[in-house]
């Protein structure tokens, strides 16, 4: 087995999370995955995985190794797509990954259209609310909503969305509408892990109006968040996309509408290289035109960039 060979072996392994699970995925027997292992680490000169009975873990050295691996694949990968006209005729394997609600909702629609398009094309998705190592998870395009960081990675802004502060018509007939953001805190405040977890939510464009909260209730997803703010339990904030539906159904009331943030951009982002395979800028290409001619991301719930 040459050294190609037993790096597309190694990264299975890792992806795999075992030797027999990636064996199985290689058409490989498992004796035959572990001798491929060995040998790579006896060429190599150091561990790459520590194995026991139940777990298999990456050495400091493996994590390297591995994000090195998939590099090399790709480009190796994208040599032969080159040289077979790929780059003209998309076709392959494409991962993207974005926001979980944002990309059921808006992201998901563009692939489906997309895969249609080009009957070539294979795309898996990986929609988490969290941020992705593109690098080094082995992802291709990437949908984010955040003013992005310096980075060696290239990207496209395709709108922006709105953080909104909204409850239901309901708890406003309770207790009343904030008519400035000081007043949230004689309202119910649903807080949320992450983004709008903190215990002060900020307000104006330049960020110069702080207000303390103090949530008593306090939810892990968003759609627990949006669930209790339609049982009118209480006040919360969210990004326009997330309560689009809710709002335009009524069920949901956005206030102090006046006194909101900047909107936060949309970028489609892929990782920089001396060449960009077909794959990603036929969907990079596509993507940012339905993006840019949807009207949502333009008036209303979502604003354009």
């Amino acid at each position: 087995m040459d050294r190609w060979q037993a790096m597309q072996v190694f990264v299975q392994v890792v992806e795999s999370g075992g030797f027999a699970p990636a064996a199985k995925m290689l058409h490989m027997s498992p004796p035959s995955v572990t001798r491929a292992i060995a040998k790579l680490e006896e060429q190599i000169g150091t561990r790459l995985l520590v194995r026991t009975t139940r777990s298999l873990k990456l050495t400091a050295a493996g994590e390297g190794y591995v994000a090195d691996c998939r590099r090399i694949l790709a480009e190796i990968a994208e040599a032969e797509a080159n040289a077979a006209g790929s780059f003209i005729h998309p076709a392959g394997l494409l991962t993207v990954t974005a926001p979980a609600l944002f990309g059921r909702i808006h992201v998901l629609p563009v692939i489906l259209e997309f895969l249609d398009r080009y009957p070539s094309m294979q795309v898996k998705t990986v929609f988490v609310d969290r941020v992705t190592n593109l690098v080094e998870e082995g992802l291709d395009v990437a949908v984010r909503i955040a003013a992005l960081p310096a980075s060696g990675l290239i990207a496209r802004r395709v709108g922006s969305v709105r953080q909104v502060l909204c409850a239901s018509p309901g708890y406003f007939a309770r207790f009343g509408e904030p008519e400035i953001p000081q007043d949230l805190i004689h309202h119910r405040i649903i807080g949320r892990d992450g983004l709008f977890g903190h215990s002060e939510w900020l307000f104006g464009r330049d960020n110069s109006i702080r207000v303390p909260i103090s949530p008593r209730l306090i939810c892990n997803t968003n759609d627990v968040a949006i669930a209790a703010a339609v049982a009118g339990w209480g006040l919360s904030r969210f990004q326009s996309y997330q309560v689009a539906p809710e709002i335009e159904a009524g069920r949901l009331k956005v206030v102090l509408a006046d006194y909101e943030r900047e909107p936060v951009p949309i970028h489609i982002v892929h990782a920089e290289g001396r060449m960009v395979s077909a794959r990603v800028r036929a969907f990079v290409d596509f993507a940012a035109e339905r993006f840019r001619r949807h009207p949502g991301m333009h008036v209303g719930f979502l604003e354009g960039g």
